[in-house]
């Protein structure tokens, strides 16, 4: 089954051809990041714009990448949350027009759903049951996966993601956007026990998080030191990312022994994260550990696609009535 899948959740536009949820005949991704580098985030007008242009050139881009016609497409899978609703508009309705067009079925796909997914899309996927850490600039969670379309909540963070908490302490340090790229750039210089901030782990035998006081920990003690040069900054740039770090490992390592359970996934912008990816290979002990390429942690498409696969193969259709959600409940 040949599916084509469009994400438009944020500020990248996507468009990636998969076929039965594995293999990948395409994907294109056109970004943003020289927008919204002037302003340290993603501006929500400006993306839903951006979005508007490109998304005809992209798609049409990944059709003609996978080498064939519109008309051999099965089916569209579209991202339908959750995400900016500028931007997913633009996306989910163009999806279901082009769908409408060709006579085949289009399926809303939720963004987390095809994050998860990711993993499947490389040649060693995990089998079922796993714990998958899902980590990104709009979300950190930890999920007990028993399908491809069946996921159960165990702890999200309270207050800022882990992405958010990397693209706001790179502004404050003045290191420019996207902050999960320039601060793990920085923090190779640096020495992450010189400077040390707090794990704020909440509750340890529980599954929530919180990163809104490592930013503000950070920004105590730029406040603090005026002194602070610019050869110091790949020192707070470590000992931050160090904090996020451990946290992230832990809660996930105590998920996976709290089920009882051998694989556990990493997936979402922040997998792609060299010093997160190397700790999990380090401390991993008996456990598994899975995570998908660099290129497929970001928003793609062909994870839309392949969770939008498996969605179609269970009868998980979307209607017409069916519409955009910024957020999960």
């Amino acid at each position: 089954m040949i599916v084509l899948g469009i994400e438009t959740s944020c500020d990248e536009t996507a468009a990636a051809v998969v076929v039965d949820g594995r293999r990948i005949l395409s994907s294109v991704v056109a970004s943003q990041i020289e927008i919204h580098h002037p302003y340290g985030g993603v501006v929500p007008e400006l993306a839903s714009r951006k979005h508007l242009e490109a998304v005809v050139p992209v798609v049409m881009e990944a059709i003609r990448k996978a080498q064939m016609e519109p008309g051999k497409l099965d089916a569209v899978a579209v991202t339908q949350g959750p995400g900016l609703i500028g931007a997913l508009l633009v996306g989910f309705n163009f999806a279901r027009a082009f769908a409408f067009s060709l006579g085949i079925p289009y399926i809303g796909v939720n963004h987390l759903e095809g994050h998860i997914n990711s993993v499947f899309l490389e040649p060693d996927p995990p089998s079922f049951p796993f714990v998958s850490l899902l980590s990104s600039g709009g979300h950190t969670g930890i999920y007990y996966v028993t399908s491809h379309t069946s996921m159960e909540l165990m702890g999200q963070t309270r207050d800022d993601a882990a992405g958010e908490a990397f693209d706001k302490v790179a502004k404050m340090l003045g290191l420019g956007y996207p902050g999960g790229a320039v601060i793990s750039q920085s923090a190779r210089q640096g020495d992450p026990g010189r400077i040390a901030f707090p794990r704020p782990y909440l509750d340890k035998s529980g599954f929530d998080f919180s990163f809104s006081g490592i930013k503000t920990s950070v920004m105590r003690y730029v406040q603090t030191h005026p002194e602070t040069r610019k050869e110091d900054l790949p020192h707070i740039a470590a000992g931050f990312q160090e904090a996020v770090v451990d946290v992230l490992v832990y809660k996930i390592k105590r998920a996976a022994e709290y089920r009882n359970c051998r694989n556990l996934c990493v997936v979402g912008g922040v997998a792609a994260n060299e010093r997160l990816r190397a700790r999990l290979r380090k401390d991993a002990g008996d456990l598994k550990i899975y995570l998908p390429s660099p290129s497929f942690c970001g928003d793609n498409a062909a994870m839309i696609a392949a969770a939008g696969y498996h969605r179609l193969s269970n009868d998980m259709f979307s209607g017409p009535r069916d519409d955009v959600y910024s957020r999960v409940a």
